[in-house]
């Protein structure tokens, strides 16, 4: 349904202009999302687990998605913006390597989220203030996320009695 609105929005104005790759792309994009998402629901339904892979799995989706469409530095031409695949690419190599379980996870989305913070000093240097904030939302994202899989590997009151 959502790869309806881009062909819908074609029809109206010349300012959307996708092609065939444009809706390839985007079309494995949502699905490794929603994959993403179903891995989570198998390995546990811990409430901060799901949380935390929802704001992974969105996290890297909105970098993927705003670096491929327009760039975060620069246009998308510009080589800095492989910095951020780079970071997706960690979490998902993270995640891969801990097996998805929690602590890993939570190590691997605090390490994407320094990787991250480091783009928001750079930016800060090299680029308009407002590509920092960008980056910062994105860095919280992450530390968030890192938070959420930490809680949901933390033992409970229930298991340290047992």
């Amino acid at each position: 349904m959502l790869l309806l609105v881009p062909l819908i929005a074609m029809q109206f104005t010349g300012e959307v202009n996708w092609t065939a790759a444009d809706f390839l792309v985007m079309g494995v994009m949502l699905a490794s999302v929603c994959v993403a998402f179903e891995l989570a629901l198998r390995v546990t339904r811990n409430s901060y687990y799901m949380l935390g892979a929802g704001l992974a799995a969105g996290t890297a989706f909105l970098i993927t998605w705003s670096n491929l469409a327009v760039g975060i530095v620069g246009n998308e031409n510009n080589p800095v913006n492989l910095i951020f695949f780079g970071i997706v690419a960690i979490a998902v190599v993270g995640a891969l390597a801990s097996r998805l379980q929690p602590r890993g996870m939570a190590r691997t989305m605090l390490v994407a989220g320094i990787a991250q913070a480091a783009t928001v000093v750079l930016a800060l240097f090299k680029e308009a203030p407002v590509v920092a904030v960008i980056l910062g939302v994105f860095t919280v994202m992450w530390l968030l996320s890192s938070l959420c899989f930490f809680k949901a590997g933390a033992p409970t009151l229930t298991s340290q009695a047992a």
